[in-house]
């Protein structure tokens, strides 16, 4: 398997092992009455499951993300690749005609 898809579903299985965690703790605790919503309706599973997918998500992209960052490599060579010169315009003044101002609006 390539490593960067072995890194991909590692990640991802901590995200979604920490969204567990944190469904359950949310759960446990009764976060905004989220316990009883879960444990005590008729269809709590579904919001139970929706939370851990959607946290899921999340989790496991913010995993990964902080994964694929840290394999950055320390060099202290230049970065930002070539710069492009900045080209400093001048401004010119430009004559404009004024015309009298329309009857019934309003002017400044």
């Amino acid at each position: 398997m390539p490593k960067l898809v072995r890194l991909y579903i590692v990640n991802v299985a901590i995200g979604y092992a920490l969204a567990a965690v944190f469904v359950a703790l949310l759960v446990w605790f009764n976060i905004g009455n989220l316990g009883h919503l879960v444990l005590e309706t008729e269809m709590g599973w579904l919001a139970g499951l929706m939370l851990f997918v959607s946290n899921g998500v999340i989790f496991a992209g913010a995993q990964f993300a902080i994964a694929v960052m840290r394999q950055a490599q320390d060099d202290e060579g230049p970065r930002g690749g070539t710069r492009a010169p900045v080209v400093r315009r001048e401004l010119i003044p430009v004559q404009v005609e004024a015309r009298a101002a329309k009857p019934g609006f309003p002017h400044r």
